[in-house]
């Protein structure tokens, strides 16, 4: 499974964006999806997932209500949209997909197989 992450760049705060994960290789179409991101001088931390058929969706408290995660199985991508961006929310953003195996809990980032690039995202005036 390779995973491509696009969207990323600079926003302004209380701006919006829109990140987008493509897969190839292998059908993600069964696998869960999540975004994970990592700010500056910090570990890895979930920000979002959805479950393989998109029913169900997870979200961090530093996003809830602000972030939609969504997929396509047809276009096999998945989406991030962040609404009302804030500074802390600068951090690259990597898509991974959850391993086969079954096992999966949405913010365990041990629970991922499968991970891509990620994507730069800025926030600032």
């Amino acid at each position: 499974v390779q995973l491509q992450a696009f969207g990323g760049g600079l926003a302004q705060p209380g701006g919006s964006l829109r990140l987008s994960c493509v897969a190839s290789g292998q059908t993600c179409s069964s696998l869960a999806m999540g975004w994970i991101r990592q700010r500056p001088g910090r570990a890895r931390e979930f920000v979002a997932a959805v479950s393989w058929s998109g029913t169900s969706s997870f979200y961090a408290d530093s996003v809830k209500g602000r972030a939609t995660i969504s997929r396509d199985n047809t276009k096999s991508t998945v989406y991030l949209q962040i609404q009302n961006l804030q500074r802390e929310d600068t951090a690259v953003y990597y898509c991974a997909a959850a391993g086969d195996g079954g096992n999966w809990s949405p913010d365990e980032l041990r629970d991922y197989a499968y991970w891509g690039q990620g994507t730069q995202v800025t926030v600032s005036s």
